[in-house]
């Protein structure tokens, strides 16, 4: 095990309703994670797989809001891998996590199809590397993010349905990659602060469906308009989501 995987955290999501070790100077999960979570629309009774699972973060809380999903994750990275499995005993949330790179799948994992696929494909494209080898390798893209796509649609049912959560100015990749494979896109802009450009896109699409894309409203996470010190300010929206727990789905549901 790494030195900077033996340091670990104890920390809380869902207002603490998750306790999730992560390692302190590793990759750390944390707002866009959850959020991922409570925009998939998965039912109890359905599959899903997390490609890039990390220490388990989005599926856990997936989990959490919704009982008696089988939950699959991958993890390229074999310490978060384990990660992932010891907190999802931890947290009594049943989740399988498969060891192995998402540009190659494990032949395990190809034999398998799932209802959801979610991922948060690494956000970086370039730059200097994280000093520990986890989080630079969790943060930097080396496999391509239509890589990522395919992957997903690979692994879904015909009509099921991916949820990604990127960087707003990665959203032309993502719609690239989509293109005649899945249809009925539904981006949610996502803006730290009322007037802000988004910094983040929820997108959501099904495969093999031709319906219209639709562009929703920007959720907004913060109230103030510029940044208050260390207090918080979530908007009451954001906190229902983060702290409570509450579902982004009715947002992407039509006629919404």
């Amino acid at each position: 095990m790494p030195a900077w995987m033996s340091d670990l955290t104890s920390d809380g999501f869902l207002g603490g309703r998750l306790r999730i070790a992560q390692p302190r100077r590793g990759f750390r999960s944390g707002a866009d994670a959850v959020m991922l979570a409570a925009a998939c629309p998965a039912l109890g009774g359905q599959s899903v797989l997390e490609l890039g699972c990390g220490a388990g973060v989005a599926s856990l809380c997936l989990g959490w809001r919704v009982p008696d999903l089988r939950l699959v994750g991958l993890e390229a990275q074999a310490d978060y891998a384990d990660l992932a499995r010891r907190n999802a005993t931890a947290n009594s949330i049943l989740m399988e996590v498969i060891t192995g790179d998402v540009a190659r799948p494990p032949a395990v994992l190809r034999a398998q199809v799932f209802e959801h696929v979610i991922a948060n494909p690494p956000y970086f494209l370039g730059g200097t590397p994280a000093p520990d080898g986890g989080r630079a390798v969790a943060r930097r893209e080396d496999t391509p993010l239509a890589a990522w796509i395919d992957a997903a649609l690979r692994r879904l049912t015909p009509r099921g349905i991916v949820t990604l959560i990127q960087r707003a100015d990665r959203l032309d990749a993502i719609l690239s990659a989509l293109a005649d494979r899945a249809g009925s896109v539904t981006i949610l802009p996502v803006a730290g602060r009322t007037g802000r450009e988004a910094g983040r896109v929820i997108v959501q699409a099904q495969k093999g469906a031709r319906g219209p894309l639709r562009l929703l409203a920007p959720f907004v996470m913060h109230r103030e308009p510029t940044h208050a010190g260390d207090r918080e300010d979530l908007t009451d929206a954001a906190s229902a989501i983060l702290r409570e727990g509450l579902p982004l789905t009715p947002l992407f549901a039509k006629g919404s």
